[in-house]
């Protein structure tokens, strides 16, 4: 493990970290400090707590020099105004000996006050995506001089609803920055979000910090569907001795509701869900009834997930297998805390079955694969996602990249197959008068035809 001193920091920055008595940088630090002072894009995958905002600041104070101008040079967008004012004090631990005017803006408070402290100059502000695109908008907050763009917890920014917001900063920004993006977990948006934006990027990944394998006993079912896996994980929530307190994880929203609604007939007193488009108190009331013992399992989706601390967790279920590795290992870190055993159970389709080989691979050991039990019913009721697609030959919205089809039109027959050479009237007219020999002079055949 290296240390602070080895990464060659500044002076300023290293009295900054002596003060705050850090002395070895943590994985995402070291990994991300060279990578970041190359100026080349980057995406790192870290959970929340392992010192991402010192992963980013700490190469970017490095390389600020002292300016005078009003446009700020750095701009840092992060989910909620709570992060804003997180991050706004850790730079400001950092830059404790360094002359840099930092400054946080967030909705729920006045905007022209915002409006004023931008006026003064700023080098580095910190913002969440609707504030920043309101500022944006009224021209107070002029983009054009960033040259470094960090987004953190993207993917809790995509999961609230800030798509649009992020896609029309993208298009005022200069196109000459680098991009920095950090986010604990990896998703399809995040990834399309890379593809689009991101030149080349470097991918950094730190696994689950300190996550206990040896500590948590992993099993694997094939299951043939969305409510074959709803059969199964009712069978296993039948034994309430061994599945104490389960933590079920799911890919998206639309999974969480449809599973909460398969289960709450026969699971209803026991069965709690979250995930981004409950309201807040509804989520808080959940995770206190969970953390409780009011409620047996919990139905959650990754990003909701992601800032539960919660111990004596029985079981993780992982009822859709992750497209991305690491968030496998995420998932499973919530069980087997404070050197208990915890224990993890992975259903796979045939269709996620390379997922499942991802994630082996990533941990270098194999899931035992159970048998799938003879008294659990197969379902053959399927999800609309899982439907194969019906095509309709006369709509042309709803045919298959393959579908093939004869020649749009045949041959003409001989009778038919003529030359357009400009119309019968006009072609004829020019072979029995010819061309007059000036424009003005239409008499001209006439008067040598006589002749």
């Amino acid at each position: 493990m290296s240390t602070f001193q080895e990464l060659n920091l500044t002076s300023q920055l290293q009295y900054a970290i002596d003060d705050l008595g850090f002395t070895q940088p943590t994985p995402i630090q070291e990994q991300s400090f060279s990578v970041i002072l190359s100026g080349k894009d980057m995406v790192g995958i870290a959970q929340t707590g392992t010192g991402k905002t010192f992963a980013y600041m700490l190469p970017i104070l490095r390389d600020l020099k002292f300016s005078k101008q009003e446009t700020p040079r750095v701009l840092v967008m992060v989910p909620t105004r709570e992060l804003v004012l997180q991050v706004v004090e850790e730079i400001e631990k950092m830059a404790k000996y360094i002359n840099v005017r930092v400054l946080g803006v967030y909705g729920g408070t006045n905007i022209n006050t915002q409006k004023q402290a931008i006026a003064q100059g700023v080098d580095i502000i910190v913002a969440t995506p609707g504030r920043l695109y309101d500022l944006a908008l009224s021209r107070t907050l002029k983009m054009k001089s960033i040259q470094k763009l960090v987004i953190d917890e993207v993917d809790v920014m995509l999961d609230l609803g800030f798509r649009f917001q992020l896609m029309n900063i993208f298009e005022i920004l200069p196109v000459r920055r680098q991009n920095i993006m950090f986010s604990a977990t990896m998703t399809e948006d995040v990834d399309a979000l890379i593809s689009d934006y991101f030149k080349s990027p470097k991918k950094i990944s730190i696994a689950v910090s300190g996550t206990p394998l040896d500590n948590i006993s992993q099993e694997s079912y094939t299951v043939e569907n969305f409510y074959t896996k709803v059969n199964l994980v009712s069978h296993l929530l039948e034994d309430k001795d061994e599945f104490s307190k389960v933590l079920i994880f799911v890919s998206n929203k639309r999974s969480a509701d449809r599973l909460f609604n398969a289960l709450d007939e026969r699971y209803n007193d026991e069965l709690c869900v979250i995930h981004s488009n409950k309201t807040q108190n509804y989520r808080i009331r959940s995770i206190k009834q969970f953390d409780e013992g009011e409620n047996r399992i919990l139905v959650a989706t990754d990003v909701m997930a992601r800032g539960l601390d919660l111990d004596k967790i029985s079981h993780v279920i992982n009822f859709d297998t992750p497209n991305f590795p690491e968030n496998y290992m995420h998932r499973i870190g919530r069980t087997g805390r404070a050197e208990k055993e915890g224990k993890t159970i992975l259903f796979s389709t045939e269709e996620e079955l390379e997922y499942k080989l991802a994630i082996e691979t990533l941990m270098d050991t194999k899931i035992p694969l159970l048998d799938f039990p003879s008294e659990v019913e197969i379902s053959e009721q399927l999800t609309p996602d899982e439907r194969p697609e019906e095509v309709e030959r006369n709509n042309p919205h709803k045919r298959k990249n393959d579908e093939t089809f004869g020649e749009a039109f045949h041959e003409k027959s001989e009778k038919n197959s003529q030359v357009n050479e400009g119309g019968s009237y006009r072609r004829l007219i020019a072979k029995k008068y010819k061309k007059p020999r000036t424009r003005g002079d239409k008499n001209y055949n006439k008067r040598n035809k006589k002749k």
